[in-house]
C-alpha cells in the first residue's frame, strides 16, 4: 500500500522528448511541462483508484490489477492496457489505438517520492512525485 497518498510531481527528466516522440505538439508539450500534476491513489488490495489532477484536466482511474482497461492521456491519445504488480512496482504495458505502438510505464516508491518512468519508441523518460 506504500502507493497509498497525494503526490505532486517536482520534477521531470527527458520528457518533452518522450512527448515528442508521442508525437504530442509543440504548444501542448511546453504546458504539459508546468502542468502542476497531482495524483492521489488509493489500493485496496488489487484495485486501484487514481485520481489525476492538473492545470489542464480533472480525471478518475479505477483499474484492479492485470485487468485491461481504457484511458485517454491528456492529448486526447486513446490506450489500452493493464497494469500489473512485481514486488513494489507497478508496471504498466499500454497501446496506443490509433497505431498500436506501445506504451510501457511504470511506478515506484522510493522515500518520500513516487517515480513514474516511461518508454515509448525506445525513449525514456521519468516524472518524480514528492509526497505533499
Amino acid at each position: 500500500m506504500a502507493f497509498n497518498g497525494t503526490w505532486k510531481v517536482d520534477r521531470s527528466e527527458n520528457y518533452e522528448k518522450f512527448m515528442e516522440k508521442m508525437g504530442i505538439n509543440v504548444v501542448k508539450r511546453k504546458l504539459a511541462a508546468h502542468d502542476n500534476l497531482k495524483i492521489t491513489i488509493t489500493q485496496n488490495g488489487d484495485k486501484f483508484n487514481v485520481k489525476e489532477s492538473s492545470t489542464f484536466r480533472s480525471i478518475e482511474i479505477d483499474f484492479t490489477l492485470g485487468v485491461n482497461f481504457e484511458y485517454s492521456l491528456a492529448d486526447g491519445t486513446e490506450l489500452s492496457g493493464a497494469w500489473t504488480m512485481e514486488g513494489d512496482t507497478l508496471n504498466g504495458i499500454f497501446n496506443r489505438k490509433d497505431n498500436g505502438k506501445q506504451l510501457t510505464t511504470t511506478r515506484i516508491v522510493q522515500g518520500d517520492e513516487l517515480i513514474q518512468s516511461y518508454n515509448y519508441e525506445g525513449v525514456d523518460a521519468k516524472r518524480i512525485f514528492k509526497r505533499s
